[in-house]
């Protein structure tokens, strides 16, 4: 059991790397839009897979945290309110990192991202019950 609380808290270490990181670029470089978008989803899609690891759950190599999400609702039920705020994080994944693909945010909608990473950070270690 005790390799798994490892492996899960390998998985919460790098979302909280993920939140971390935009934190910091939006406090000092909050013209990073993408960046900080990019993070906060990493960080989400990172504390959903912790939680399905705990569940003992398989998934595919996927950024798509609606894939994700419905992977874990065969375990648990997810509200309709969790949903809403994984598809507003769920277009800032790899695709945005491409000069192609390019995104501007408000101020508003970049700490709304983030506030969604801090609230799956506690969403996940509510349902893992572990402690930091």
């Amino acid at each position: 059991m005790s390799e798994l609380i490892d492996h899960i808290k390998e998985w919460i270490y790098k979302a909280d790397h993920d939140l971390g990181s935009a934190k910091v670029i939006y406090r000092y470089l909050p013209d990073y839009f993408d960046t900080i978008a990019f993070h906060c989803q990493q960080a989400v899609e990172k504390y959903i897979k912790a939680i399905l690891v705990f569940y003992n759950t398989e998934f595919q190599r996927s950024h798509d945290l609606i894939y994700l999400l419905d992977l874990l609702s065969r375990k648990i039920e997810i509200s309709d309110e969790i949903y809403n705020k994984a598809i507003t994080l769920n277009g800032f994944s790899v695709e945005i990192r491409y000069p192609a693909k390019k995104i501007y945010l408000s101020k508003e909608e970049l700490e709304f991202a983030i506030k969604i990473a801090q609230e799956f950070r506690i969403f996940s270690i509510s349902i893992i019950g572990i402690t930091d």
